[in-house]
C-alpha cells in the first residue's frame, strides 16, 4: 500500500501559501501552554493535518516568510506513535532570530527539561485545543537548505510510501517503550538511530547527519 506523499498537511506553506481547507474559514487557533507527559504508544489521528494546517496559518501571518512543514509520525496517515504534531519551520539564511521572535510572539513557549535544543537550532512547543481535545505541538526550526531540514522531509515521505518501513518503525517504538525507555530525550535519540539507517539505506550517495532533529 503507497501513501500519497501530498497527504493532508503536506507543505503547509509555501512561499505563504497555506492549505485551504473544505470548511472554509476557522477561528483563530490560540497556542497554549505545553504541557509533558512520558511517551506514549497512540494511534494515528487523521485530525491531526487539520490542527497542523492551522497552526501554519498563524505562522504564516507573523509576516516572516517562513515554510512549514507537518513532518514526523502524525503526518504519516495509519502511523502510530507520540499524537505530537511536529512542525518543520523553515528560514532563509539570516533569519533566525526573527523566526524565533515570531514563533514566540504567537504563544509558543522554550523547550523546558533535559538536553534541549539549542538555541542556534531551536525547538519551540505549545499546545493547541481542537474538539475537546489538546495536541502538543513541537516546532523544529531549521534554516532552509539544511541536512536536517531535507531529511526530516525525506523520512516522512519514505513512511508514506513505505508500509513495511512503517510497520518496522512502529515495532521500533514499541520496543523501546517495552525497554522503559518513556522519557522523551532518551526515546527520541535511541529512535534516530533507527531514522538514520533508513535515510542511509534509501540514499546512501547523501550526507546524513549524526543526529536527526526528532522531537524531544
Amino acid at each position: 500500500m503507497i501513501h500519497d506523499s501530498r497527504a493532508p498537511g503536506d507543505q503547509l506553506s509555501t512561499c505563504g501559501q497555506v492549505q485551504a481547507s473544505a470548511r472554509g474559514v476557522y477561528p483563530t487557533m490560540l497556542i497554549g501552554t505545553y504541557t509533558s507527559s512520558a511517551v506514549e504508544y497512540l494511534p494515528y489521528d487523521p485530525e491531526s493535518a487539520r490542527v497542523a494546517a492551522r497552526i501554519a496559518k498563524l505562522i504564516i501571518r507573523s509576516g516572516c516568510q517562513l515554510q512549514v512543514e507537518h513532518v514526523g509520525s502524525t503526518a504519516v496517515p495509519g502511523c502510530w506513535g507520540k499524537g505530537i504534531i511536529d512542525l518543520l519551520i523553515v528560514y532563509m539564511p539570516g533569519c533566525l532570530e526573527e523566526a524565533r521572535n515570531a514563533l514566540d510572539g504567537l504563544g509558543f513557549q522554550r523547550q523546558k527539561g533535559h538536553e534541549p535544543f539549542p538555541e542556534s537550532r531551536p525547538m519551540r512547543v505549545g499546545g493547541v485545543s481542537y474538539l475537546g481535545r489538546t495536541y502538543r505541538t513541537h516546532a523544529h526550526v531549521i534554516e532552509a537548505g539544511s541536512n536536517e531540514a531535507r531529511d526530516l522531509v525525506r523520512f516522512r515521505d519514505l513512511l508514506r510510501h513505505n508500509i513495511d518501513l512503517r510497520c518496522r518503525y512502529e515495532a521500533e517504538k514499541r520496543t523501546l517503550l517495552a525497554r522503559g525507555i518513556t522519557k522523551g530525550t532518551e526515546y527520541s535519540n535511541v529512535k534516530g538511530d533507527f531514522i538514520r539507517r533508513a535515510l542511509i539505506v534509501s540514499a546512501p550517495d547523501l550526507h546524513v547527519p549524526p543526529k536527526i532533529g526528532t522531537a524531544r
